[in-house]
Parts: structure tokens; C-alpha cells; sequence
């Protein structure tokens, strides 16, 4: 009942040979995704915000060159030893100019900013790590739930057909009403829709996948028989959540971006401070003649330093700082909303996990005795304490628990990656453990 139905999808990047696990499709994933190669752009974006806030804090070389044409006509009034008359001539030059900020207090602040920026980009690029890997696994899990459904129906129409074909031949004879007949075809009937309806499903449920990897494996390799049931370790549900305030990346960025808002404080503040820069020169202009009709050469160098306060800027400095004020009250609001909401995220999964290990352990029990009720049932038919309808709606009973059994399987092992995303300890070594389940 596990055999993976085969997908007839051309499987570029998969072993053609044999199926598909968790692993292969990860990894195909990590490649094929857009939205994960768009998270690792972003990645790379924000890892410029450190050179960007260090290149504040270095010297500024300039460079100017000019040529310029002269057409210059004089007339002196009065007496003179200058000629006057009309004169052309070129005049060029060039200088380098170099500043260096001695105290720019907005530019450390900027710099620092970069740091808890990149450290920003980070969480982000963690958190589309662990997005990726829940995302994976979900598509994976859904197809295999999809598959399980299809055989399932198919499986369950075999068995009704079998108790049409038998409730037909006992009325032939005379042993069963023909209402037995109605009521197996009308439960045939019934199932032939539901298995159209798991089909429609499944093609869903692929096409979802292929969006991942945006091609398709053969075969995807099952949930094995015996899946080991496990507890959160630690068993404690606030140790948990302890560490999800110390490791979760949502709240690192929360974190950051209150650190930020505080540093925007005190930079819009600096606005009223002053800036005190090192300023260096060198220039040189030639000229091929002048006013008095000889041409020039000089040079000029200059070194020193710049000093220069703001006193009046129509209050625009005082408004950024008030702003920045306003903000930082905000990102302290959502700081704590973040701590909330990651603690409630990881209870959930926590308990989640528990649900899940209870719930599988129930279902298993109960799909035992759903088979020994449908057995039960078979063997009243045959003696005449069962009807027909009776052997009919066991069977029902039997497939919808070994459905639901999967289903909760799959849930369980899903909320174990949902919680250890929660205290932001997922990575991969949690696929690979998964995928050892497969076969």
C-alpha cells in the first residue's frame, strides 16, 4: 500500500533508475527554487551594507582636470605701460583634492548601523533556509498523503466491486435483497468519484513540487512501515521556548532592527554637531598667454583642516530626530510582539509534536481494530448476523483510519521540522534523519 505511484513527468537532475528521496529533492531545490536564489541575492545585497558604512569613515580623493579657450579683448583708459587690444589663448590644469573626515559622529553611527544591517541579512537568509526546508518537505510529504489516497480509493473500489459482484450472484440466487445490490453499487459509485477526486489531487499536489524543482522525479520513495515515534528532547516545553528567545532568526531581526532604531536616535541627534575634516590640495594651471600677452605656469598646494557647525537648517534636524524617536518606540513594540509570538509559534510546535506522536500511536491501534470489525464483518455475512451494508461501511472505516493514519504520520514528522525552525536549530542534518525513514 506504500508503493509510490509512478509520475510520468520527464525527471531531468534525478536518477532515472531508481526513486526520488527527501535528500535528492532538497537538494534540487536548493538550486531550483526562485524564491530561495532570490533569498540568496538578498544575501549577497545586504553584505555590501559594511563596505558601504566603511567607506564613510575613509578619505574622499577627488580628481579635476579643465581646458578652456580664451578670446579676451582689453581697452585701458588713461595712460599705461600695459597694451591693450584683443587676446586668445588656451589656459588648462588639473588638481587632486583629498578629505578625510576627523570627526563625523553621523558616520560612525552609519557604520555601526551596517554592521546590525548585515547581521540582518543574515537572520533573513536563515530564516529562507529554514522557509526552504519546511517548504520541501511539505510539498514531498503532500504528494506521498495524494498517492496514499489514490491507492487507497483504488484499493477500496476493488474491494466494493468485489461485494457488488457478490451481492449481484446472492440475489441471482436468492439468498440477498436487491437492495444489498443498490446499496454496493451506490457505495461504488461513490468511491469511482472519490478516486477522480484523489487523482485531480495528486497532479495538484506534483505540479506543486515541480514548482520547487521545476522538474520531476520518476518515483518518490515512501514513509517506510515502522516509523519510530520520538518526543521532543529536551521533554521540557519553556526549556524550548527558552531557546528559541536566544536562537529564532525572526526575533534576532526584531532585535537588530530595535538596535537600529535606537543608533537613528542618536545619529539624527549628531545633526547638531560639528564636523571636523582633514582637506588636502594639489593643482596645477597653465596658460599660453594673458592679459599682458605672456603666457603663466603655477602650482598650488594646501593642506588643513575643515571646521564647520550647523546653526540653522529651519528645524529640520530637530523633526529627523523626533522621527527617529517615534521609531524606536515602535520597533520596541514589535521587538516584544516578536518575543510573544515566537514563544506562542513554539509551544505550538512543541505540543504539536506531542499531538502528533499520540495521534499516530491511536490510529495505529485503531486501524487494528477497524480490520478486525471488517473481518468480524465478513464472517456475519457469511453466517447471516451481518448485511451486506454492514460489511460495507467496515470497509469504509478501514480505509478512511489507514488514510488518516498517513496523514497523521506526516503531520507528525512535519511539526518536528516546525519546531526545531521555532528555536532555530533546523539545517539539514534533520532531512537527512527523515530521508533514513524512507524506502
Amino acid at each position: 500500500m506504500r508503493a509510490s505511484v509512478a509520475i510520468f513527468v520527464a525527471a531531468a537532475g534525478f536518477h532515472q533508475a531508481n526513486a526520488a528521496d527527501l535528500l535528492e529533492v532538497y537538494f534540487a531545490a536548493q538550486s531550483g527554487d526562485p524564491v530561495f536564489a532570490g533569498a540568496r541575492a538578498a544575501q549577497q545585497a545586504g553584505q555590501e551594507k559594511l563596505p558601504q558604512g566603511r567607506a564613510l569613515l575613509m578619505p574622499v580623493i577627488s580628481l579635476n582636470a579643465n581646458s578652456t579657450l580664451n578670446d579676451q579683448t582689453t581697452q585701458y583708459r588713461g595712460a599705461t605701460l600695459f597694451p591693450s587690444g584683443n587676446h586668445r589663448y588656451n589656459s588648462n590644469g588639473y588638481g587632486v583634492t583629498l578629505v578625510q573626515p576627523l570627526f563625523r559622529q553621523q558616520n560612525w553611527l552609519a557604520y555601526s548601523e551596517a554592521e546590525l544591517q548585515v547581521a540582518q541579512t543574515e537572520a533573513q537568509f536563515k530564516i529562507a533556509e529554514h522557509d526552504l526546508i519546511l517548504r520541501v518537505a511539505q510539498a514531498y510529504f503532500d504528494v506521498l498523503v495524494a498517492q496514499d489516497a489514490v491507492q487507497l480509493a483504488d484499493a477500496q473500489k476493488t474491494a466494493i466491486t468485489e461485494q457488488l459482484e457478490q451481492a449481484k450472484l446472492n440475489f441471482k440466487v436468492g439468498t440477498a435483497t436487491i437492495t444489498d445490490t443498490h446499496e454496493a453499487q451506490a457505495r461504488f459509485d461513490l468511491t469511482s468519484a472519490q478516486e477522480i477526486a484523489a487523482q485531480n489531487n495528486l497532479e495538484i499536489k506534483r505540479q506543486t513540487l515541480r514548482q520547487l524543482v521545476n522538474v520531476m522525479p520518476q518515483r518518490l520513495k515512501p514513509l517506510g512501515k515502522e516509523l519510530k515515534l520520538k518526543a521532543p528532547q529536551p521533554a521540557d516545553m519553556e526549556t524550548w521556548v527558552d531557546v528559541a528567545q536566544v536562537n529564532n532568526p525572526q526575533l534576532a531581526i526584531a532585535k537588530s532592527a530595535a538596535e537600529l532604531a535606537a543608533k537613528e536616535v542618536t545619529r539624527n541627534l549628531g545633526g547638531h554637531l560639528p564636523t571636523l575634516d582633514l582637506v588636502a590640495n594639489y593643482s596645477t594651471n597653465h596658460a599660453n598667454g594673458g592679459s599682458f600677452g605672456v603666457g603663466s605656469d603655477s602650482t598650488n598646494k594646501s593642506i588643513g583642516v575643515q571646521f564647520n557647525l550647523p546653526l540653522f537648517q529651519g528645524g529640520a534636524i530637530s523633526s529627523k530626530w523626533r522621527e527617529a524617536q517615534a521609531n524606536r518606540n515602535r520597533s520596541e513594540d514589535e521587538l516584544e510582539n516578536t518575543r510573544r509570538s515566537v514563544a506562542t509559534q513554539t509551544r505550538q510546535a512543541y505540543l504539536g509534536v506531542l499531538n502528533g506522536v499520540a495521534q499516530v500511536k491511536a490510529l495505529q491501534q485503531a486501524l487494528i481494530s477497524s480490520q478486525k470489525v471488517l473481518e468480524a464483518s465478513k464472517l456475519g455475512q457469511q453466517v447471516g448476523v451481518r448485511t451486506n451494508l454492514d460489511v460495507l461501511n467496515a470497509q469504509q472505516q478501514l480505509f478512511s483510519t489507514r488514510r488518516d493514519l498517513y496523514q497523521a504520520e506526516y503531520s507528525y514528522l512535519l511539526s518536528q521540522l516546525r519546531l526545531k525552525a521555532s528555536a532555530g536549530s533546523l539545517a539539514e542534518q534533520d532531512i537527512v534523519e527523515i530521508n533514513q525513514m524512507l524506502y
